[in-house]
């Protein structure tokens, strides 16, 4: 049973229309507040055939103002330049052999994984453990580099990866309900033109399908995305 917080703030929404982003925020600061510090996120349907290789639908994007998110990486790097690199970037794990040791033993408490690409040929084996939870680092997504102190800062400054998932949804975190609703309509707008970008050639007709943003505990408010499918 929905929660009386999630009632009130359900009633303020209009199901059959669809907001302007910046009073998609606005709508959404005025809903009662959890007790915690919620996630925001961005939920795209999009218009793809996920079964098909050329109409996968990936990438990354810095939000302007970071995500509130202390982000957890670990390194996988060899002893030498790219792992003190990485360690005096910030990032929480830097190894080699010892954290794919605990990873193959199904250890996963970080949030990114980034590798050298000499990593990566031992790193590769790790795909049954690392793939199915997101996590195994990709040069697509900026992960696989030597310059691991740049990767480093990156993620933790707010660099967001997106993903089709099977059905052809994506879903992105933007912010924390704390944000001021300036920064998560200007995160959101970052993130909605990132996916747009992100059309594959194959793909005929409306890209973005539909588009709404919600928080944790939050019903959802669909999002007016006709300014964005015009430009793209």
């Amino acid at each position: 049973m929905p929660s009386k917080r999630y009632k009130k703030a359900a009633e303020l929404v209009d199901k059959s229309k669809a907001y302007p982003l910046p009073a998609a925020v606005e709508l959404m600061g005025k809903f009662p507040k959890a007790k915690f510090n919620e996630t925001v996120d961005l939920a795209f349907r999009l218009g793809v055939d996920a079964k098909q290789s050329d109409q996968m639908v990936r990438g990354t994007v810095p939000l302007p103002h970071g995500s509130g998110k202390n982000v957890r990486v670990l390194v996988f790097a060899r002893p030498g330049g790219s792992a003190d690199a990485a360690t005096a970037a910030g990032a929480e794990f830097v190894g080699f052999d010892d954290m794919i040791k605990k990873c193959v033993e199904g250890w996963t408490d970080f949030d990114v994984a980034i590798a050298t690409p000499e990593a990566m040929t031992e790193v590769r084996k790790l795909g049954k453990v690392l793939g199915p939870r997101g996590l195994m680092p990709n040069p697509k997504t900026g992960t696989v580099t030597d310059d691991t102190a740049k990767a480093v800062r990156e993620v933790k400054a707010g660099r967001v990866e997106f993903k089709i998932d099977k059905a052809g949804n994506v879903h992105v975190p933007v912010g924390k309900t704390s944000f001021p609703a300036k920064q998560i309509a200007e995160n959101a707008r970052a993130v909605i033109e990132a996916v747009n970008k992100a059309r594959p050639s194959s793909v005929k007709g409306n890209f973005i399908q539909s588009c709404t943003l919600s928080a944790t505990m939050s019903p959802a408010v669909r999002v007016d995305i006709r300014e964005f499918n015009a430009t793209s």
